[in-house]
């Protein structure tokens, strides 16, 4: 084989590495996200379409965590704070949004529960978070959050003295359906 022959080689391999590397740096977020909602990772709870008709005798505190971040003028908190809930059996809990600002304001929900390990057994059937939402000056929405807590926490020896879950919501100023850092003012276009 020829020396030019080889650096062809050479450089179609290392071309075909950048390319990949960078397609695979695209892909990075959105198969991490994938990944923490399948199994439950970082907190993330998982999603379903509706509880395994199977309970348990056991009860989890279950806390509600709402906030917002400063750029956006709203006022954000659920209908309890707390509550019991049997694992296996359906919840459904509100939250209350409110633009307390003087001009419409889009935002967008992050949540995450807490301890991590639980992630992988909370599981929301409905749920506000990662959707786009505008609201009119003093126009209030109320969103459920319709959850259980999958049975098979009871075989995870590390949880078995769980006694309380974090369920934590933050709203954030959004563009185009993603979070936004910062905006200038009351509302007005977001920096980017």
């Amino acid at each position: 084989m020829s020396t030019a022959s080889r650096n062809r080689r050479t450089v179609l391999a290392c071309s075909a590495a950048v390319i990949a590397m960078t397609g695979l740096s695209f892909a990075a977020v959105p198969l991490y996200n994938l990944f923490c909602k399948v199994t439950g990772f970082a907190g993330t709870p998982m999603v379903g379409t509706a509880a395994t008709g199977k309970t348990s005798e056991r009860i989890v505190s279950v806390a509600f965590d709402a906030n917002v971040a400063p750029a956006l003028g709203w006022r954000f908190e659920a209908e309890k704070t707390e509550i019991r809930a049997q694992v296996g059996v359906t919840q459904t809990v509100f939250y209350k949004i409110t633009n307390t600002s003087s001009r419409p304001m889009t935002g967008i929900a992050t949540y995450n529960v807490q301890p991590n390990q639980s992630g992988a057994y909370f599981v929301k059937i409905q749920c506000f978070c990662f959707t786009e939402t505008t609201l009119q000056p003093g126009e209030t929405l109320e969103a459920p959050v319709v959850f259980y807590i999958d049975p098979e926490i009871e075989l995870n020896r590390e949880l078995a003295s769980l006694k309380s879950i974090t369920l934590s919501y933050t709203y954030f100023p959004s563009k185009n359906g993603q979070p936004v850092a910062e905006t200038k003012g009351d509302g007005n276009q977001s920096k980017l």
